[in-house]
C-alpha cells in the first residue's frame, strides 16, 4: 500500500500508553514540546492523533490502529519550549482527520462541539463568534497562529479573524485556564494554537461546496518544496444570502508560508490576509436589528530556530493589521464606526538543557495602536475617517525550569509584565506544576497558576448610543488552582479535572437597573469560578468509536446588585457526545450532539421595544457528517441542525435551523 493510501484511509489513532522514560520529554526538542495529559474533549472527547513532530506524523492503517503505541502527545512551542508544565496542563487536541469528517463550515464551527469551550455565534460558519474558556469573557483569551500570538488590542470580538482554511490545518491545540507564562499575557483563561500544514511532498487540494440559503464556496492549496524550503499558498471564498433577513456573509482568506531549513536552524514566514463582509443583524445590541459590518486582517511574520543540541535561541517577530466598519443601521451615518488596530511585537526566548533539567527564558516587547472614529484621545490632526487614537506598550520576561523523572515532573517559573497603560503597575505572575505517573495508564496531576490581561481599546474607550467605556480601568487578574486525573487504556480511556479560579478587578460591561438604556464597561472587584471537565472515549472495535464530554462551571461574583453583559452570562452545563461508525462500505457516518445551559439574562425586545428580562433557554442540537473518500477524491454532506431546533444562545438573535450542505474535494500528494 502506497503512501498516499494509507494517508487516505486513516480515520482515527488511538495512544495506548506514555513512555515513562526520564529523557523522554527531549525526543522532539528540535520541534515541539511534549504534553502528558489531554484533558477535556476533542470534538467532545475525541481520541487523538499522535504528532512525532511538527513536520512529521506517524500513520497507520486502521487495521493497525489497536497495536499504534505513542511515546507522547507532542504540543507545539511558543514561549516557552520542552516545558514539564505543558506536559502536564490540559489540553485538547483536534487533527486535521477530525476537521476534514467535522459537519463544520470553520473553526467556530468546530469548536462549538468541544465540551470545554463555550462559543457564542452571532453569525454562521465563522462570520462572529465570542470565545471563552472555563468562564473567562471572549477578550480572556489567546490566540495564536503556528506560534505566533495575534491578540486584538482593539476587541476580543474579533479574536477569530485568522487568514485559514480548514484544509490548511494540521491541529488544533486547546490550553485550559491560565496560560500567561507559554503564551504571554492574554491568555488569562486560556489559548488556543492553531498549526497549519508544513507539506514536503509536492501537493494539491481543491474544493467546492453548496447548500440551503445560496451557500457556495471555493478553496484551493499548493504545497512544495525548492530545495531545503517549503512552500505553500492557500486561498478561498465562501458566502450565503443569510438564514434570515440581514445575515448574509462573504469571507475571504488567503495564507502564504514558507520554510527555509538547515541543519542548524529554521525559519518560518507567513503572510495573511483575511476580508469580510456581512450582516450583523442584532449583533451588539438587540434594539438595532440592521446592523452591518466589515473587517479585514492583514498580517506577517516570521519565526526562527537557531542551534541544536544543548541551547537554542528562538527569536520571532510579528505584525498584525485588523480593520473595522461598522455600522449600527446599515446605510446610516449614524452610528458608523470605523477603526484600524496595528500591532506589532518581538519576542526573543532561549532553551537551555543540561543534567538539572530544561531552562527556557526570554522577553517580548509588544507595541498596540489604535485609529478610529470613537476609540482613544482627540487626534490634533485628524486622518481620512479617524478623529481618535492611543497606544501602549507592553513588555514581559520570563524564566521556566523543568525537571523530569521516571514518575514525577516538575516545572515552575515567572513572568514579570509592564504596559504603559495608565494607573498599571508591574506585575509577576508565577505558575507552579507536578504530576504523578505511577502506571502507564494513571497519570495525576497539579496547577497552581497566576495571570493578567490588559483592558481591549472597546473597553476603554466605546461611547456610542448604547454603550459608555471607561479609561480609568484597571488590567484584569487571577489565580487558578486545578487538579487532574487520567486513565488510557486499551478500549476505554477518560479524563477528570477540577478547577477554582479567582478573578480580581474582571472587566466587564454592567447596567445599574434593567432600566438603563447604556452599558458600562467596569470592573468587577471579584469573580470566583469553580468547576469540572470529565471525558470519556470507547473503541467499541476497530471502525466505530463513541466519546462523551461535560463541563460544569458555577460562577460567584461581586456584582453590587449589577446586571452583567458577559461575565457572569457563563455556561454552565456543556454536554458534547459523537458517534462514529461506517455505514457497510459506502461511507462514514459521524453523529454530534451538543446540550448547554447558560446562566444569566438577556433582554427581550418585540419589534424593538423592550418587553423584559428573561433567563437563557437551554437548549440541544443534533448535527450528521457523512463522508466517503474514492482514491484522492472526497465527498461529503452535512446537516447542521437535524431536528430543525429553534434556538438562540445570545440576545434575540435566533440560530440557524436546518442547514444542508455538500461538496466534493480532491486532493493528490506526490
Amino acid at each position: 500500500m502506497n503512501r498516499k493510501k494509507i494517508l487516505n484511509s486513516i480515520n482515527s489513532f488511538r495512544f495506548k500508553r506514555f513512555t515513562r522514560t526520564s529523557y523522554a520529554v527531549f525526543n522532539s526538542l528540535k520541534k515541539v514540546i511534549s504534553i502528558g495529559i489531554v484533558a477535556g474533549s476533542v470534538l467532545s472527547a475525541m481520541i487523538v492523533s499522535p504528532v512525532k513532530g511538527q513536520t512529521q506524523v506517524a500513520v497507520e492503517s486502521r487495521e493497525n490502529e489497536l497495536e499504534h503505541e505513542l511515546a507522547e502527545v507532542t504540543v507545539s512551542a511558543s514561549r516557552l519550549d520542552a516545558s514539564a508544565y505543558r506536559m502536564i496542563a490540559p489540553v485538547t487536541v483536534i487533527t486535521s482527520e477530525q476537521i476534514r469528517t467535522a459537519p463544520v463550515q470553520s473553526i467556530q464551527d468546530l469548536l462549538v462541539n468541544v465540551a470545554n469551550v463555550d462559543i457564542v455565534q452571532r453569525g454562521p460558519h465563522g462570520v462572529q463568534a465570542d470565545i471563552s474558556i472555563r468562564g473567562g469573557s471572549f477578550d480572556q483569551n489567546a490566540v495564536l497562529l503556528n506560534g505566533i500570538n495575534l491578540a486584538n488590542a482593539h476587541t476580543g470580538h474579533y479574536a477569530m479573524d485568522v487568514p485559514v482554511n480548514l484544509s490548511d490545518i494540521e491541529r488544533i491545540e486547546i490550553v485550559h485556564g491560565p496560560a500567561a507564562l507559554a503564551y504571554g499575557a492574554g491568555a488569562f483563561s486560556g489559548g488556543i494554537n492553531i498549526i497549519t500544514k508544513k507539506n514536503k511532498e509536492r501537493t494539491l487540494h481543491a474544493g467546492m461546496e453548496a447548500g440551503m440559503y445560496k451557500l457556495k464556496g471555493v478553496a484551493m492549496r499548493l504545497a512544495g518544496s525548492i530545495g531545503a524550503t517549503t512552500h505553500s499558498i492557500s486561498a478561498s471564498n465562501k458566502s450565503s444570502a443569510g438564514y434570515m433577513k440581514n445575515s448574509d456573509y462573504s469571507i475571504y482568506n488567503a495564507l502564504w508560508q514558507s520554510r527555509f531549513q538547515s541543519e542548524a536552524a529554521k525559519i518560518d514566514l507567513q503572510l495573511g490576509y483575511n476580508d469580510k463582509s456581512y450582516g450583523a443583524s442584532t449583533f451588539y445590541s438587540a434594539r438595532f436589528p440592521n446592523q452591518y459590518e466589515q473587517t479585514g486582517t492583514r498580517l506577517g511574520s516570521i519565526r526562527a530556530e537557531l542551534g541544536k543540541g544543548k541551547f537554542r535561541l528562538i527569536p520571532a517577530i510579528l505584525w498584525n493589521r485588523h480593520y473595522d466598519r461598522f455600522e449600527l443601521t446599515k446605510g446610516s451615518e449614524s452610528g458608523r464606526n470605523f477603526h484600524c488596530n496595528d500591532t506589532y511585537s518581538a519576542l526573543l526566548s532561549g532553551v537551555i538543557r543540561s543534567n538539572l533539567g530544561t531552562t527556557s527564558l526570554g522577553g517580548e516587547l509588544k507595541r498596540e495602536e489604535i485609529l478610529s472614529s470613537v476609540l482613544g484621545k482627540p487626534m490634533k490632526m485628524p486622518k481620512d475617517n479617524y478623529r481618535m487614537a492611543d497606544e501602549r506598550t507592553n513588555s514581559s520576561a520570563f524564566i521556566e525550569h523543568s525537571i523530569i523523572l521516571r514518575k514525577v515532573s516538575v516545572s515552575a517559573g515567572i513572568m514579570l509584565y509592564s504596559t504603559t497603560l495608565t494607573g498599571a503597575k508591574p506585575g509577576w505572575f508565577p505558575s507552579v506544576a507536578a504530576s504523578w505517573k505511577p502506571t502507564a495508564s494513571w497519570q495525576a496531576s497539579v496547577l497552581w497558576r497566576k495571570s493578567t490581561r490588559m483592558p481591549t481599546f472597546t473597553d476603554l474607550y466605546y461611547t456610542t448610543e448604547t454603550h459608555d467605556g471607561n479609561a480609568g480601568l484597571l488590567p484584569e487578574k487571577s489565580e487558578s488552582i486545578e487538579a487532574g486525573l487520567r486513565y488510557r487504556g486499551k478500549v476505554i480511556s477518560a479524563s477528570l479535572t477540577g478547577f477554582v479560579l479567582h478573578g480580581k478587578d474582571l472587566i466587564d460591561w454592567i447596567k445599574y437597573t434593567p432600566n438603563d438604556t447604556r452599558w458600562a464597561s467596569w470592573n468587577h472587584t471579584q469573580v470566583n469560578t469553580r468547576g469540572i471537565e470529565a471525558d470519556i472515549n470507547l473503541r467499541i472495535n476497530r471502525f466505530t468509536t463513541a466519546s462523551l464530554g461535560y463541563t460544569r462551571m458555577i460562577q460567584k461574583a461581586d456584582t453590587r446588585g449589577m446586571i452583567s453583559a458577559y461575565t457572569l452570562n457563563y455556561l454552565r452545563d456543556k454536554l458534547t457526545a459523537r458517534l462514529s461508525h461506517p455505514l457497510g462500505k459506502l461511507m462514514n457516518v459521524s453523529w454530534y450532539f451538543r446540550y448547554q445551559n447558560r446562566m444569566g439574562t438577556y433582554e427581550k425586545f418585540e419589534n424593538q421595544v423592550k418587553v423584559g428580562d428573561e433567563p437563557f433557554p437551554a437548549f440541544s442540537t443534533l448535527d450528521l457528517s457523512l463522508n466517503k473518500r474514492i482514491d484522492d477524491v472526497g465527498i461529503f454532506l452535512h446537516i447542521n441542525n437535524l431536528f430543525n431546533r429553534y434556538y438562540f444562545d445570545k440576545g434575540n438573535l435566533p440560530q440557524p435551523g436546518f442547514w444542508l450542505m455538500g461538496g466534493v474535494s480532491i486532493e493528490i500528494n506526490q
